[in-house]
């Protein structure tokens, strides 16, 4: 390779170059884990399909650079007629544009080069055709950086560049590029490389270095790399620096603070069994061996979404860059732990990640928290502590709510069970409004006036009726009232013009000098406080309420009363 110099010094001896420089790949082939986009790239290069404009995207250290210099390669390489993804031989041009040193080739970086000035110096740049490439390239990394002003400059020049000049753009933060640079440009998503492709690449280069390497300690790499070829690289190049003649397991884990696989299972184990003193003398032992408290966390939540993902997909569930033990293990535990106690764990330990690190002191935190997490997780959800009372007593299931077939309120619903009657029907259809008003046209009670404002969609007069209305006769044509202190004056005028309208007939709403009986709010109150005392005085409820010193009852409803929506839903 040209430019090998370079990292040679005065005394002779070759410079060591970092695995991620030394393993960058030189041609599509040897790019990592980006088919699709290769793939893309081939099809456009062989129909003559080519963009003015790339737009490449993605993670630190996912090859966006590189990736740029390939395409630029491609476009000017000087083995074919054409631009090609294939290049199975180094080219006139193919060297100098891989060590970004090609005079047609420029690099930009806008991190540093932010200002419209900069981009008009590419702007006037674009006229003059390649010195000796095919086209003239111009790399931006980090575009994303660019002020408001620059990128408005370089619209009218990206949209129609001379025929003669590409550009290509890297970012890793794509939304906060502008839609009228991304819709002028062909963008590429760079995806994260996933642990068994990386896992592959790093024996690759193991073999290439004649160093041995463990295959758990390849795994911890990739699983650290979290799908960044340059991060897993660069993590290897320190481990083979750490370990000496090879890689190790130990090594890896001592050189990036990790805990033992094992041991973050066993400490699981414990606190999911709910056996504190293990659990703190696990967390213990891995603090002495210098894991720090909020990485074992970490390695906890991560263990326990592993156990969650188990338990819904099966073997499934698991990557390549989890072991055999965390593999059989996980599934005996998904097996035996509850959704809701998974779920339960997860929760506390997001909760504890963000106290322990805000914590001045983490590890006293940390053991708080699995204090919490030991206390919590044999405890039965409510719904479990009933059943085991029922259990115990032998009292019959309590019949799980079931949906309602009849429609109403929940104020309909309490009012249909104060009076001993059955709830009311199903609600009328969109279609069948019609036929119920017609067969609520004579009301015969206050009820069905209440059900015909509710039928006609008055909501303000049904609001009405029921809070402020105390009824004293009901007769046909004829509606005696009394009313509430808070009720507006022209009620009685209001609800006599609108039952004429409902029921084609004039109405006679008067003031009645008693004072009639309950309002419906009033009535539904009463029962609602009847059925709370009734359900505080369940001995069922109360061994609850001891098991659950801050539960509280919010609410009572007879059974097969309505649920609302949002009960609906959460209950799905």
């Amino acid at each position: 390779m040209t430019g090998a110099s370079s990292d040679t010094p005065s005394g002779g001896q070759s410079a060591y170059r970092v695995l991620a420089r030394k393993y960058r790949p030189k041609c599509f082939e040897e790019l990592v884990g980006q088919d699709a986009m290769v793939r893309t790239l081939s099809n456009a290069f062989e129909t003559g399909r080519i963009a003015q404009g790339f737009m490449l995207t993605g993670v630190r250290g996912i090859g966006k650079t590189t990736t740029a210099r390939l395409i630029a390669r491609a476009l000017n390489y000087s083995l074919a007629d054409k631009p090609t993804v294939k290049m199975p031989e180094m080219g006139e041009h193919c060297a100098a544009i891989l060590e970004s040193r090609h005079v047609d080739v420029m690099e930009m970086d806008a991190a540093s080069h932010t200002g419209v000035d900069n981009v008009r110096e590419i702007i006037e740049q674009v006229r003059y055709r390649p010195i000796a490439a095919r086209y003239k390239v111009y790399i931006i990394d980090e575009v994303h950086m660019l002020s408001k002003a620059a990128f408005n400059a370089l619209l009218k020049t990206l949209e129609e560049p001379p025929e003669h000049v590409k550009f290509i753009f890297a970012t890793t933060e794509i939304r906060k590029v502008p839609v009228t640079v991304l819709s002028r440009c062909q963008r590429f998503d760079l995806k994260r490389v996933d642990a068994a492709t990386l896992m592959t690449h790093l024996a690759h280069v193991c073999e290439a270095e004649n160093m041995g390497c463990e295959e758990a300690a390849l795994r911890q790499i990739a699983r650290a790399a979290e799908g960044s070829v340059r991060d897993a690289l660069s993590l290897l190049d320190q481990a083979m620096a750490h370990g000496g003649d090879s890689v190790k397991a130990e090594d890896v884990a001592a050189m990036l603070g990790l805990v033992d696989r094992a041991r973050v299972i066993d400490l699981f184990a414990a606190v999911m069994g709910g056996k504190m003193r293990k659990a703190l003398e696990g967390l213990a032992e891995s603090h002495a061996l210098g894991a720090e408290p909020l990485t074992i966390l970490n390695d906890l939540a991560a263990f326990t979404h592993l156990v969650t993902r188990l338990k819904i997909l099966g073997a499934e569930g698991a990557d390549a860059a989890i072991s055999e033990e965390e593999r059989s293990r996980g599934l005996k535990l998904a097996e035996d732990l509850s959704m809701a106690a998974l779920t339960r764990a997860w929760q506390m330990l997001l909760k504890g990640i963000g106290e322990v690190a805000a914590a001045a002191r983490p590890l006293p935190a940390a053991e708080m928290v699995l204090i919490r997490l030991a206390h919590a997780a044999d405890m039965p959800t409510p719904g479990e502590l009933v059943r085991r009372l029922q259990e115990q007593e032998g009292a019959p299931p309590a019949p799980s709510p079931a949906t309602p077939t009849g429609g109403g309120s929940a104020r309909t619903q309490a009012r249909a069970a104060d009076d001993g009657r059955d709830l009311p029907p199903q609600p009328p259809a969109p279609g069948a409004q019609a036929a119920t008003a017609r067969k609520l046209a004579q009301p015969q009670s206050f009820e069905e006036i209440v059900k015909l404002a509710e039928t006609h969609r008055d909501l303000k007069a049904k609001d009405a009726l029921e809070r402020h209305v105390r009824p004293v006769r009901v007769a046909p044509g004829v509606l005696e009232i009394a009313l509430t202190a808070g009720a507006p004056r022209d009620l009685p005028a209001d609800l006599g013009r609108k039952l004429r309208a409902w029921t084609g007939q004039r109405w006679l709403v008067s003031l009645s000098e008693t004072g009639g009986g309950e309002t419906i709010m009033e009535r539904e109150q009463r029962l609602r406080d009847s059925l709370m005392s009734r359900a505080q005085a369940h001995p069922q409820v109360k061994r609850i309420l001891e098991q659950f010193p801050d539960a509280r009852i919010v609410d009572v409803r007879p059974p097969g009363a309505a649920r609302t929506p949002q009960e609906s839903e959460e209950e799905t």
